[in-house]
């Protein structure tokens, strides 16, 4: 998983069927993936993967990202400044992906 992709920066987003085009502050736009969600102590959080990736092999490289309002009251996603807060949610992700993929299940091509 990647902390530190577009760490401070708040982005806009726009969703179509689990594909997300967010912006950067600076206005680059990029696309990611939804793997996954979350609800934590009351806040909402999403796991990205920029789309370009799927299919290769590459999945276990992740961002995330915490679900909040701005000034309009429109959904933003914004990086999770907080170490003790990013460690909380990266552990649950981990925790949900771990028990959704069965990572030792029989036919594995290890």
């Amino acid at each position: 998983m990647d902390k530190d992709m577009n760490q401070n920066e708040e982005m806009g987003m726009e969703e179509e069927d689990d594909l997300f085009t967010l912006t950067d502050e600076e206005g680059n736009e990029s696309q990611f993936a939804l793997v996954g969600d979350l609800e934590l102590d009351g806040q909402e959080y999403l796991a990205l993967i920029p789309a370009d990736t799927e299919g290769d092999g590459e999945e276990d490289e992740y961002v995330i990202l915490k679900v909040t309002t701005d000034e309009n009251g429109e959904e933003i996603l914004v990086t999770i400044d907080d170490d003790e807060e990013f460690d909380r949610v990266a552990d649950a992700f981990e925790d949900r992906f771990l028990n959704e993929y069965d990572l030792d299940a029989p036919g594995d091509n290890d």
